[in-house]
């Protein structure tokens, strides 16, 4: 008999819109974010949640350990900016910013991720998407430069 292998590995990704473009709008929003969750499933990892505003979005995933980050923020970037394009969701071209970033989550931890990507519209009411970031990086301890970190609206 072979041994098996068990491991539980839940990855929170975050990554936004080209140029931080409001183009998620509320119409488009939820055939995205349910086309998202259908790639990652296909990709073989869990869809646990996904939400967002209109520049930027928040995954939850249970990540299969045979396949990198990496190929999966590439693989739901690349598939979601095809649809969103060949169904004229919006007008022009729609792409995703370069980068992403991705947080480890324990089991004990989910539900609180959870919450906070289901409330994302709520959170954005009193924060911005620079300061959300900032904060993930600051409370995680990840070291950073500002110039390498997304264009944010704030900055422009």
């Amino acid at each position: 008999m072979k041994p098996k292998t068990y491991c539980q590995l839940y990855v929170h990704l975050v990554f936004a819109v080209k140029n931080r473009e409001a183009l998620l709008n509320d119409q488009i929003r939820p055939k995205v974010f349910k086309y998202m969750s259908g790639v990652v499933s296909t990709l073989g990892h869990k869809s646990i949640i996904i939400d967002g505003t209109s520049d930027h979005v928040h995954l939850l995933i249970g990540l299969n350990p045979s396949k990198t980050i990496s190929e999966v923020v590439q693989n739901v970037k690349r598939s979601t900016s095809l649809l969103i394009n060949k169904e004229k969701f919006c007008m022009g071209k729609f792409s995703w910013q370069e980068g992403y970033g991705a947080f480890s989550c324990s089991h004990s931890n989910m539900d609180r991720v959870y919450n906070y990507i289901l409330n994302q519209e709520n959170h954005h009411k009193a924060r911005t998407f620079k300061q959300e970031f900032l904060t993930f990086l600051e409370k995680l301890k990840i070291e950073f430069d500002e110039k390498y970190l997304f264009r944010f609206i704030e900055d422009v």
